[in-house]
């Protein structure tokens, strides 16, 4: 593995769930005022090239590298091998231009990106189905390994593996070859403090996305029963150091257990209303002075 770097995701300047967000901000942008805010990295997102050779050139250009990428799974509705070979090119394309891990996340029956339904009406894991669906996931993983690439699960509001009982339950169900992604900010907002399960699976911790909570939003957004599209729009999320997630203690945790990875500032808010630019910074500034506080840096 590496040191520690900062990376961003360009959810900041504009939104792959919510396409209105950010819609006219060209990629050019994105990367320039990640750059100029600090970062070493980008999460890639809709408008980069999926094609290696053009990606490296683009982000060179910047000299940025690139950091990680989502993936939807659908191992509830596909098979093992079904999915290796949906995911292969996606794979291909982190390999070839340096990531380490590939973020992804099992999105049947997820109502994360459905700005009309309620976070009430998630359907949990389908407990039934545990055993299968490790089973599956530990063959994707291995396969993703064996190509240099580790796979991150992202627990995520509004899908079926969100709370702190279903991470649980999904890393002992399934091998080392299955990295967990620690969102700080998705572990909050489903009731569970980061270090808590920082310190419980410290030894399958290969990402980290640095997503703060403003706790007043989030507190309303569960009152008044809102989607997490609409959470979002309110200002649930922000950059590290501008909410209510202790850092400072979460870094000392991943210090602690000898973290060496990518901290990501994955803050998704509307880009009219948080200027992207002014965020990024703060966002770096503070980032990069917690971490170095901590041992990271």
């Amino acid at each position: 593995m590496m040191a520690v770097q900062l990376g961003i995701n360009p959810l900041t300047w504009t939104n792959d769930d919510l396409p209105s967000l950010g819609g006219d901000t060209p990629l050019e942008v994105c990367l320039a005022e990640g750059k100029q805010a600090g970062f070493a990295g980008f999460e890639l997102g809709h408008k980069f090239p999926r094609e290696a050779d053009k990606l490296n050139t683009v982000l060179a250009a910047h000299e940025l590298k690139a950091v990680s990428g989502w993936y939807s799974l659908k191992l509830l509705e596909r098979s093992a091998e079904e999915e290796i070979t949906a995911m292969q090119p996606h794979l291909e394309l982190l390999r070839d231009t340096g990531c380490k891990v590939m973020v992804c996340c099992e999105v049947t029956d997820c109502v994360h990106g459905d700005q009309s339904k309620p976070l009430s009406l998630r359907k949990p894991f389908p407990a039934e189905r545990w055993q299968e669906f490790a089973d599956k996931i530990d063959k994707v993983a291995m396969h993703a390994l064996n190509h240099g690439v580790q796979l991150a699960y992202h627990h995520h509001m509004g899908t079926v593996i969100q709370t702190e009982a279903e991470v649980d339950e999904l890393m002992s169900r399934t091998g080392p070859q299955l990295g967990l992604l620690l969102d700080s900010g998705h572990c909050l907002f489903s009731g569970c403090a980061p270090i808590v399960l920082a310190k419980r699976w410290a030894n399958r911790i290969v990402h980290v996305h640095c997503k703060d909570i403003r706790k007043h939003v989030m507190d309303d957004a569960k009152n008044a029963n809102l989607s997490f599209l609409n959470a979002v729009l309110n200002g649930v999320f922000t950059v590290p150091g501008d909410g209510c997630v202790d850092y400072p203690a979460l870094f000392a945790e991943l210090k602690k257990n000898n973290y060496e990875g990518w901290l990501v500032v994955e803050a998704e808010q509307d880009p009219a209303v948080a200027d992207p630019l002014t965020f990024a910074t703060l966002g770096h500034k503070n980032l990069q002075t917690m971490a170095a506080k901590a041992g990271l840096l």
